[in-house]
């Protein structure tokens, strides 16, 4: 970085030579400086962010580096439409509650999920809710939980909000970023293994949002079901995970 820097502090008394040690040291360390990219001329464009449909160059498993959009990465989570049929507060961890979802399956999932202090046990129970199935279950406290529950929290995560689907969403609907036409496009979910080893959910994670309206978004495009967008009760400008 350093290097980097003392070269523009030469390029802005006008020389010009400094300009390809600049493209130079920079198309180097590009790989340590994610926030750091070239413009057209070859002179750096601090704090830019991609579009959600953007290529971004990343290393997969075996360390080889491929290209896959953030839009094709969250096409590859297999995200659900469920409804809780019961909870109750986890008998090991104050924080947690333990929830009996069903998303369609022959059986209910079991999910943990640290909403105690953001949501009263009562407003869970029977809610419609969206369900991220595709990550490796994990134990919490002695219970396996198989999923999570996707919610909005403001900034400081004082508030926290479930997100929700239409009511009149069938339960197991596949969720899908994009236009309503693009239902059919969706490509098979990855399995929870290769969700884990390439990092998929902490590609498209931080490009989660919900918009003015609540809606819940990845970068511009719409979180959908079939009979309508997903969102949230209140929060703005929200994280989503």
């Amino acid at each position: 970085m350093a290097n980097v820097l003392r070269v523009c502090s030469v390029i802005s008394v006008g020389k010009t030579r400094p300009h390809l040690q600049l493209h130079s040291n920079v198309s180097r360390l590009g790989f340590k400086l994610p926030f750091l990219r070239l413009s057209s001329i070859g002179f750096p464009s601090f704090g830019a962010v991609s579009s959600t449909d953007e290529a971004v160059t990343r290393g997969n498993a075996e360390g080889e580096a491929e290209n896959i959009s953030i839009k094709d990465a969250a096409g590859l989570l297999d995200i659900r439409v469920g409804r809780i049929l019961r909870a109750w507060k986890h008998d090991e961890a104050d924080s947690l509650y333990v929830e009996e979802v069903d998303i369609g399956e022959t059986e209910p999932r079991i999910i943990c999920s640290g909403l105690v202090k953001y949501i009263p046990l009562q407003h869970l129970q029977g809610k419609k809710v969206i369900v991220l199935s595709n990550l490796k279950p994990r134990n919490m406290r002695g219970v396996k939980s198989c999923g999570m529950l996707m919610a909005a929290s403001d900034p400081k995560h004082e508030n926290v909000e479930l997100l929700f689907p239409p009511e009149e969403a069938t339960l197991g609907e596949r969720i899908w970023f994009g236009m309503e036409d693009e239902k059919d496009d969706q490509p098979t979910a990855a399995t929870p293994n290769q969700i884990q080893k390439k990092k998929i959910w902490e590609l498209v994670q931080p490009h989660l949002k919900t918009d003015v309206s609540c809606t819940a978004m990845l970068g511009e495009h719409v979180m959908r079901t079939s009979v309508g967008s997903v969102a949230c009760q209140s929060l703005q400008n929200a994280n989503i995970s």
